[in-house]
This record gives C-alpha cells, sequence and structure tokens, in this order.
C-alpha cells in the first residue's frame, strides 16, 4: 500500500516515461527528472536491477552529470539479502531522486517486493523525493502492475496479466511502448478488472509528469492514452471466458500530448493553453 504523507508534507514526483526516451539531442525528459528532483543540486539514484545489461546503470550516471545533476550513484541489486544492507538504504536515505531503468517488471518485484528497499522508497515518496523509471521501470511504480499481456486492441478476457508493483499509489496503472507495441487491449482489459484505477498508456519517449497534487502533466514526443473507468456503468469480463472479447460501457478515453493535463482528482482532461474541459 501506499505509505501516508505526512502532515504539513508533499508526496514527491512520480515519474513513469514510456521507454526509448531521447538521450542524445533532445534529453527534455531526462533533464525534467533532474529539475523536479532538485537541479544542481539533485542527489539521484539509479536502479539498472531490470536491466541484464551491466553499461546500462553507467549509461545513466553519465547522462544525469552531464544535464548537471550533483551527485548519482548506481546500485544494482542482484539478491533480496542485497536490499538489506544498512549502506544501501543510508544511501537512498540520501537521495532526492530514484530512478528505476528498463529491462524485466518482474525481475525488479521479484527482488525488491516486499523488502526494506522497497519499503523506504514508498516512504521517501511520501516524504517528498520524486521516483521514476522508464519502460520496466515505469510498470513498477503502482500498485497494480502488468505483468505481461497480448498485443491488439481489444478487450479479451485474460489477455493480461497482474502483479503487485511497487505500490508508490494505487491511483493508475501504467502501461509502456504503448502505441508502438499496440497495447491498448490489455490496458483496456486490466481497467475491466479493476476500473478504480485510471490506465495511463505511455507512447516511446513520452513521459507522465505526475506532480504532488495528483496532476498529469506530459512531456516529450508522443501522446499519453488516458483510460477513465469512472463513469464505467456495465462490464462483462466477469461473464465470458478466457480469450473472449468483453464488453465495457461507459469508459472515457483521452489523448494527450506535451503541455496536456489529467488531473487525478477530479478526472478532468485539459489541452495545452486551454482551461479545464471533459471534453
Amino acid at each position: 500500500m501506499p505509505s501516508r504523507v505526512p502532515d504539513g508534507r508533499r508526496r514527491g514526483w512520480i515519474i513513469p516515461i514510456g521507454g526509448a526516451e531521447n538521450k542524445e539531442n533532445d534529453r527534455r525528459i531526462l533533464e525534467r527528472f533532474v529539475a523536479v528532483s532538485g537541479g544542481e543540486d539533485a542527489d539521484i539514484v539509479v536502479i539498472p536491477t531490470a536491466s541484464r545489461m551491466h553499461e546500462t546503470g553507467a549509461r545513466y550516471e553519465e547522462i544525469f552529470m552531464a544535464i548537471g545533476a550533483g551527485r548519482v550513484t548506481v546500485m544494482d541489486f542482484d539478491t533480496r539479502r542485497d536490499c538489506h544492507e544498512a549502506g544501501r538504504l543510508e544511501r537512498l536515505e540520501e537521495a532526492s531522486g530514484v530512478f528505476f531503468t528498463g529491462g524485466n517488471q518482474l525481475r525488479l518485484t521479484t527482488l525488491l517486493g516486499g523488502t526494506p528497499v522497497a519499503k523506504l522508497i514508498r516512504a521517501r515518496n511520501a516524504h517528498g523525493v520524486t521516483v521514476g523509471g522508464t519502460s520496466a521501470g515505469a510498470s513498477i511504480l503502482s500498485e497494480h502492475m502488468i505483468a505481461s499481456g497480448d498485443e491488439g486492441s481489444s478487450l479479451i478476457a485474460g489477455s493480461v496479466r497482474l502483479a503487485p508493483g511497487l505500490g508508490l499509489t494505487n491511483r493508475f496503472i501504467i502501461d509502456q511502448h504503448f502505441r508502438q507495441r499496440d497495447r491498448l487491449g490489455r490496458l483496456l482489459t486490466a481497467l475491466a478488472y479493476n476500473p478504480f484505477a485510471v490506465g495511463i498508456g505511455l507512447d516511446e519517449d513520452t513521459a507522465a509528469f505526475i506532480s504532488p497534487e495528483d496532476i498529469v502533466e506530459v512531456e516529450g514526443s508522443g501522446g499519453v492514452t488516458i483510460l477513465d473507468g469512472s463513469d464505467v456503468t456495465f462490464s462483462s469480463i466477469d461473464k465470458v471466458g478466457d480469450g473472449q472479447p468483453a464488453c465495457m460501457l461507459g469508459l472515457r478515453l483521452h489523448i494527450l500530448v506535451a503541455g496536456a493535463t489529467f488531473n487525478l482528482n477530479n478526472h478532468v482532461a485539459t489541452a495545452a493553453g486551454l482551461h479545464e474541459s471533459k471534453e
């Protein structure tokens, strides 16, 4: 469950990125991550555990330092025992930003889930520390995580497998590489199982900067698909067998691009430069 925000404090930013973010000539997403983590005073811990490539952590360390972060540390975890080490926990206590790289989200959750590291990252976010991730590192941020699923645009029973995520929030479910890998159907199915949450589908090189006030702000070159089930009046997901199409009525869908927002509190979407509207 998400950690409680102490009285008088603000939760930190939560920043899921759809993967393949620009790391070369237009690093606006990573630059903004550094900015909301403290700018020149940013103290960032990069966790590359989802990736099997040894150079992943070093690459992000290099980028964040080049952008202007004050301090960057790569912290990998090979076993659950690592998540109990006092030195690692102390380093995370010092950080103003935590960043999860891409890879395999189940590797992250099986190594970190339920450990002191996972509990500490939730608590630090509740105390104002920025937490973000790209691709698999985006999927794990919420309480409900898409572990795997089928491609396609249709709502099909059994087409998605959910698992517990890091649990920074229970307000939304993330899916990434969204348009590029045709993942509308599996996010629809996840929402049919749990219409309380808002589905956030992130295109590549696109991020949702979720403010302490629970406003989704879009950054990057692609789009963010918002699936809002708050007004769903009917779903047949409980009546059909796996592999069969299901019916869902009353779902609202928004496509947001850079500058657009979605308020997770009142479920109002706003286009860049316009007043709030439910259109």
